[in-house]
């Protein structure tokens, strides 16, 4: 890959990263997490292999259908209450789907299954930041709503995550899925 091309990439991440995390407004937060998938794109792809263009694949349209749900629950609040607020997230439905988003956006269960693929498909070192770094942005707008959101099904999802995941990477032997269960 191109140096320049890698850096923009890089620099990008940390762009969208730090306007997700210090974002009060949706559609703010929402652009961030979008620069961020845009930026991972030319990294997973980085090595022309065919698995590598199925991975970027895959994580695009996995990352934008999360996206427009976090983008429609954002929308769906809005209507209702009238605010933009993130930390003003208070109508259900747009609670269930902001859960949802998020869920799929960090590969927890039942919403786990994109993850193990491509980080298959990626380089070792993509991975890691698929695994650690690139979780950091929805983490937080997990922690900025926690409190409008259901307290029972967010401790069943990460207990789900957390017991599937040691479960199934037991049963692996190759190390990028060790990563994928392990995150």
């Amino acid at each position: 890959m191109n140096p320049q091309a890698k850096l923009l990439s890089i620099t990008s991440l940390f762009l969208g990263s730090t306007i997700t995390i210090t974002s009060n407004h949706w559609v703010m937060a929402w652009t961030g997490l979008e620069i961020n998938t845009l930026a991972t794109l030319p990294l997973i792809s980085k090595s022309h292999h065919p698995r590598a263009i199925e991975a970027a694949t895959k994580y695009f349209l996995v990352q934008a259908a999360a996206s427009a749900l976090l983008l429609f629950s954002s929308m769906t609040n809005a209507w209702y209450i009238g605010q933009w607020d993130i930390t003003q997230l208070t109508h259900p439905t747009s609670c269930l789907l902001l859960t949802t988003a998020i869920s799929i956006k960090l590969g927890l269960v039942p919403f786990h299954f994109w993850f193990p693929e491509i980080l298959q498909g990626t380089s070792l070192t993509t991975g890691l930041l698929l695994a650690t770094a690139l979780k950091f942005p929805p983490i937080t707008l997990l922690l900025l709503t926690s409190p409008s959101l259901n307290p029972t099904l967010l401790t069943t999802m990460a207990v789900a995550s957390a017991a599937l995941g040691g479960w199934a990477g037991l049963n692996q032997t190759q190390t990028r899925k060790i990563l994928a269960f392990s995150s």
